[in-house]
């Protein structure tokens, strides 16, 4: 083959390349639908905006069951992850500080919620949770299909973080890896503070390596 010739199919290769290293893994039973990827990391949706209330219940790892409409009335985050992935790793321990300071500072308001992917096993995630401090409970989808009640937000791969409203509603949608932790707080204490008194003190930001 001539070098002409050669230099198109190494070029597809290489971006080939790129994309598999892009992401931590397709979420291939979500690939139907229109995923909103937004101008940057974060997309906000304004409350006129919001789609339908999300509806998820499932297994957690712990093998508990766990119906995000019993949280109706909280901001609740959901963050997609699996063991596997490095950034979901590196990301961990600042969502289990940002959890941790909204429980102090302001209990009842806000839930966090992990939805594992891949992992073959769900003690596999459970040890996971367990090495990281996550308290926080984890439902377990190696499917990937409880991502369809999404909708359009459906993340494509992993990490994901998407906020849903009071009522339910997908308000802002983090695309991989969240940049820090004042975005994630920032981010959930706009959506709090729609349910009126105003901005809510946020939790400390000291003692994360994601602050930023």
């Amino acid at each position: 083959m001539s070098r002409a010739r050669r230099l198109p199919a190494l070029l597809a290769v290489l971006v080939a390349v790129v994309l598999v290293a892009s992401a931590c893994s397709d979420v291939g039973s979500t690939g139907d639908l229109e995923y909103v990827a937004g101008d940057g990391p974060v997309v906000e949706v304004g409350a006129k905006d919001r789609g339908d209330v999300v509806d998820i219940a499932g297994k957690t790892v712990q093998g508990e069951a766990l119906d995000l409409a019993d949280l109706r009335g909280q901001v609740v985050v959901l963050n997609v992850w699996w063991s596997g992935c490095g950034p979901c790793r590196t990301e961990m321990p600042m969502l289990v500080e940002a959890e941790k300071g909204y429980q102090e500072n302001q209990p009842g308001q806000v839930s966090f919620v992990g939805i594992n992917i891949r992992d073959l096993a769900p003690e596999n995630a459970a040890a996971f949770e367990r090495d990281r401090g996550v308290d926080y409970p984890s439902l377990y989808d190696p499917g990937s299909d409880t991502l369809r009640a999404l909708g359009r937000y459906a993340p494509y791969a992993p990490p994901a973080t998407i906020v849903l409203d009071r009522e339910g509603r997908v308000a802002a949608l983090i695309n991989g890896a969240i940049p820090s932790r004042t975005t994630l707080t920032t981010v959930v204490d706009d959506v709090l503070a729609e349910g009126g008194g105003g901005a809510p003190a946020s939790p400390s930001d000291s003692g994360s390596p994601a602050d930023g």
